[in-house]
């Protein structure tokens, strides 16, 4: 509700709530093969990223550089 004023004269406004959208916020895991540890750094690399909840109501994959592998690899939606 919100209340406007116009030449002395007061007018209130009901206003409806916004909904979220369709769009939220994911991570992204390493999928990295774990067992070639001496090539590999220590630690696991994420990064976030946005998706729209109804075009792509599956868990996504995208190939991105990990800095501990040191190459492109494929980067899994994680929960």
């Amino acid at each position: 509700m919100r209340y406007y004023q116009n030449n002395c004269h007061y007018y209130k406004i009901y206003i409806m709530g916004k909904n979220k959208g369709a769009r939220i916020t994911i991570t992204l895991e390493c999928s990295c093969d774990l067992s070639n540890s001496e090539k590999r750094k220590p630690g696991i690399f994420r990064y976030t990223s946005s998706k729209n909840r109804r075009n792509t109501p599956n868990r996504i994959e995208l190939k991105k550089f990990c800095k501990h592998c040191n190459k492109h690899v494929n980067f899994k939606e994680i929960k």
